[in-house]
């Protein structure tokens, strides 16, 4: 049981469904059992964790928890998009589609590097997971799962509004608004004048002033006006959650404020994490883990002490992808320091999370040659599992991407040689 890649070619939609393709395989991606049932349970905590998090900001707002969370959370953000996701109206309203990013690692397990809640691939998963269910793989989410999902959070003859910054997922998106069916629609979001329709928002909130209509879809959405989805809550997409976290001053909080099972749950997933705040720290004092008292001392890490990620937060046009994204271990002295001072001058505009890294195991899996001929291509997986909410609340797995990319690259995203493949369980 296999795919030719004649067969792929040929059941490509006409145009393609992303600029610059990507290679492909004649099977998918096989997980473990173990691994299946780890992806499949994996929906439930982290919607939870979202949920935590927005009550976490909107108690901190309002000084029942320590103020500088929210305020470290609406850093850079224009005033009247941070006073809008604090709206009382908006309360309990989540990201319906949660995408997280997961490198499987050399134990075996996964480390999380994001949490999507504007991801791409949707469509391009959709596509995958037909195709080879066609040809008899019992994919993750099943040959539909991806379409019942993304329908079940935009209703009929509602409209999918995508930027011009997000123009390379156009044909992707259009090819799902038609499988989908239902008089969904893809519309400019520069362009796009409110309607009454649902909308799915594939846009960043950092483009906002590109968008016209932006800041009135979002005001209308967080009275409930309208539905949109994700929703006008940019602190939810910042990486800086990852980071407090780990937090030594809110790990009460979050014992209190988050099931034990579903902390263990995401703290497992999640690589420690710190907020680069320049802030100086008693001289008795350390940065936890790190064991040093400053940022100037990690600025001047050796190269086996800099086994870190360095990352851009959010609302930023670098905060996507992996263009803010900086691998300790991959850089000189010079250029290290130079990341790191320069998050530290970010802090007060734009802050900047630093992580544990942790190593992608290298798998082996067969890749198809530009001839039809197959190779064994020795890769590291970056897993991309979506989960949809339902209006009952239920978050369920629809599907599961894999991007195979070679082992020799350090950062793993979409790219020309790189494999994209459904998952399945052996």
């Amino acid at each position: 049981m296999s795919l030719t890649l004649e067969q792929i070619t040929a059941a490509m939609p006409e145009g393609g469904l992303f600029d610059g393709g990507w290679r492909y395989s004649p099977e998918p991606l096989k997980l473990t059992k173990a691994e299946g049932r780890f992806l499949k349970t994996l929906g439930h905590p982290l919607a939870q964790f979202q949920q935590v998090c927005d009550e976490l900001y909107r108690r901190s707002a309002t000084g029942k928890l320590p103020k500088w969370m929210a305020e470290t959370l609406d850093t850079g953000k224009p005033a009247w998009l941070a006073a809008l996701q604090k709206e009382p109206a908006s309360r309990g309203t989540l990201p319906r589609v949660i995408r997280p990013d997961l490198i499987m690692t050399e134990g075996g397990g996964f480390a999380l590097t994001e949490l999507d809640s504007v991801p791409g691939g949707i469509g391009i998963t959709a596509w995958l997971s037909r195709l080879y269910a066609d040809a008899g793989f019992p994919v993750i989410g099943g040959r539909d799962g991806m379409i019942f999902g993304f329908s079940s959070v935009l209703p009929e003859n509602g409209a999918i509004l995508l930027s011009e910054e997000s123009t390379d997922y156009r044909r992707e998106m259009e090819w799902l608004a038609r499988e989908t069916g239902g008089g969904r629609t893809v519309e400019s979001a520069e362009e796009y004048e409110p309607d009454g329709r649902a909308l799915y928002r594939f846009f960043e909130w950092f483009d906002w002033e590109s968008i016209p209509a932006a800041r009135r879809l979002a005001e209308a959405s967080a009275t409930g006006e309208i539905s949109l989805t994700p929703p006008a809550k940019p602190h939810l997409e910042d990486k800086l959650w990852l980071a407090l976290l780990w937090t030594p001053a809110l790990k009460q909080i979050w014992e209190q404020s988050l099931r034990g099972s579903h902390l263990t749950r995401v703290k497992e997933i999640v690589p420690h994490g710190w907020v680069v705040d320049p802030a100086p720290l008693p001289p008795q004092a350390a940065l936890p883990v790190l064991g040093v008292n400053s940022w100037e001392e990690v600025a001047r890490f050796s190269q086996k002490e800099r086994r870190l990620v360095l990352k851009i937060s959010g609302f930023h046009e670098t905060a996507w992808g992996s263009r803010g994204v900086h691998i300790g271990h991959d850089l000189s002295q010079a250029e290290w320091s130079e990341k790191v001072h320069a998050a530290m001058a970010d802090f007060d505009q734009q802050p900047w999370i630093m992580q544990e890294f942790r190593e992608g195991r290298v798998v082996e899996h067969p890749v198809f040659r530009e001839d039809g001929s197959i190779e064994m291509l020795k890769g590291r997986v970056r897993l991309c599992p979506y989960y949809f909410t339902d209006d009952q609340g239920q978050t369920s797995i629809a599907g599961a991407l894999a991007t195979l990319a070679p082992a020799d690259k350090k950062k793993i995203h979409g790219m020309r040689d790189a494999v994209l493949l459904p998952c399945v369980v052996e």
